[in-house]
């Protein structure tokens, strides 16, 4: 039989400050309650990214979206924000696409900002 920290180490997890953080295969949270900046910096990481002024405001727009909305924000609803503030250059699909490599803003974006899986995203 396994002992708790067997078992965990077992589960998909993302170690943030020394105590590991579950989440599911691909790296989104099992609870959203668990989120924070550290945890966005540790999976980022994990995934290869390091997070830039950009990517906290697309995470922190994604998480006030979310919370004002109860919704994930549509990739348009972000180019909708994003184009007053960043321009026509970067306030894009093609550049929220680039910064987010791994799924784009929809995906990695939400996975970052601790928000859980979009509907229909095995």
């Amino acid at each position: 039989m396994l002992d708790d920290a067997q078992h965990t180490a077992m589960r998909p997890h993302v170690m943030v400050n020394g105590t590991p953080i579950a989440t599911d295969t691909e790296g989104y949270l099992c609870r959203l309650d668990d989120w924070s900046e550290d945890f966005a910096r540790a999976q980022a990481a994990k995934e290869g990214l390091t997070l830039t002024a950009e990517h906290w405001e697309v995470i922190h727009f994604l998480r006030s979206h979310y919370a004002e909305h109860g919704v994930q924000a549509q990739v348009r609803v972000m180019i909708r924000h994003f184009a007053p503030i960043w321009g026509p250059q970067r306030g894009n699909n093609h550049h929220l696409h680039a910064i987010f490599p791994r799924g784009g803003p929809q995906k990695q974006g939400n996975r970052l900002a601790g928000l859980l899986r979009t509907k229909g995203e095995h």
